[in-house]
């Protein structure tokens, strides 16, 4: 049972057992976590696409193919990588696509059938059918108005697809944040697009600072760098979730598929402009066990206020109980089996999950 935490990719995993195995996605590569029993300790079994900077892991099991985005690498090139044997060959995916810098995954089912996205630095948007041997662009995304404004506050200022969301009853509908540029919305499966501004307020203080959609019933919840908000209609209208304030930078968010009113979202106490000056940010996990209304710091002592940054949640289910991971810009990885009760570090040292720039912003001076 194999479960992958990274900053961009799948999140959710619904299993029939607890899992044995996480790939954790590091600027080092993929480190492979493994472990005999649901409380034995976790080891570091074996390293993946190893000087990689991986910024988007996806596992498909209808194949059991994985998927592998890489932002960029010091030791080799970025892109897109596929492996059909447990990351124990890999290749490279070059059909149809034409930016190495890949920065989240996401797979949906369309009328049956497995869809995979790829979100690029600068924004590129693609789509597979066929397991990712070809991928085709939807090119609309880059032409909608105010296109001219996206930009990024680390050089090399680029916008970038930040997350992608299906909607769940239909299909063709989707969702894209753009970071930093805005929420949009297709309902002809990509084909034409426009803004959701909704949650837009005159206090903001960065400029349309999406990062990801997550669906909870028929709310959407979206998290910014302005905080977090949701959505009873499709992002029509947007409410600023009181309860917050703790999370200044809220990114990674889970929803429990057992129950939907229980859902986790993690981030900084401030954001990454204070990251650079006092080189901490104080992050943490908060817990909602009513949809979203009340939220409650769930750090057991272990993660309430971490210098380094939580960049990745993943959350396993099966039948009984889940676990959920958290990924740090430390490199380590933390997990709780009772809802953040208490939480275990079960590695260290393996190199930090960060998405882009987020682990220079936050390593101590020299």
């Amino acid at each position: 049972m194999t479960v992958c935490l990274s900053p961009n990719g799948s999140t959710v995993y619904t299993l029939d057992e607890p899992p044995s195995q996480v790939l954790v996605g590091t600027i080092r590569g993929i480190a492979v976590l493994e472990h005999a029993a649901l409380h034995a300790p976790w080891r570091v079994a074996r390293w993946m696409l190893e000087g990689l900077h991986i910024s988007a892991l996806l596992w498909e099991p209808r194949t059991g193919t994985l998927f592998a985005g890489v932002y960029g690498a010091p030791h080799g090139p970025g892109g897109l990588y596929r492996s059909r044997d447990k990351g124990h060959r890999w290749e490279r995916l070059t059909a149809g696509l034409a930016c190495d810098y890949v920065y989240t995954l996401t797979a949906a089912e369309r009328h049956g059938r497995t869809v995979l996205y790829a979100g690029m630095q600068p924004v590129h948007l693609y789509e597979s059918e066929d397991g990712g041997d070809t991928w085709r662009e939807l090119p609309s995304i880059k032409d909608v108005p105010g296109h001219e404004r996206w930009t990024f506050p680390a050089a090399p200022h680029q916008a970038h697809v930040k997350s992608v969301m299906m909607d769940r009853h239909d299909p063709s509908t989707l969702y894209v944040c753009i970071e930093q540029g805005g929420l949009f919305k297709s309902t002809d499966s990509g084909t034409t697009w426009r803004e959701l501004d909704g949650y837009v307020g005159p206090g903001d203080v960065f400029y349309k600072d999406v990062h990801r959609l997550v669906a909870a019933g028929n709310t959407i919840f979206l998290t910014s760098g302005d905080g977090l908000y949701c959505s009873p209609d499709g992002g029509e209208h947007w409410e600023r979730l009181p309860g917050t304030e703790r999370l200044a930078y809220p990114d990674a968010f889970v929803v429990s598929p057992h129950d939907e009113q229980i859902m986790f979202v993690a981030g900084g106490g401030a954001a990454p402009p204070i990251w650079r000056q006092v080189h901490r940010a104080d992050s943490t996990v908060l817990r909602s066990r009513d949809g979203g209304r009340t939220w409650t710091v769930v750090g057991g002592g272990v993660v309430d206020c971490l210098r380094a940054n939580i960049e990745a949640l993943a959350l396993a289910a099966w039948p009984g109980g889940m676990t959920l991971f958290a990924g740090t810009t430390d490199g380590d990885v933390f997990a709780t089996d009772d809802e953040g009760a208490s939480w275990t570090r079960v590695a260290s040292g393996l190199g930090a999950v960060s998405k882009a720039h987020h682990h220079l912003s936050l390593a101590l001076p020299t």
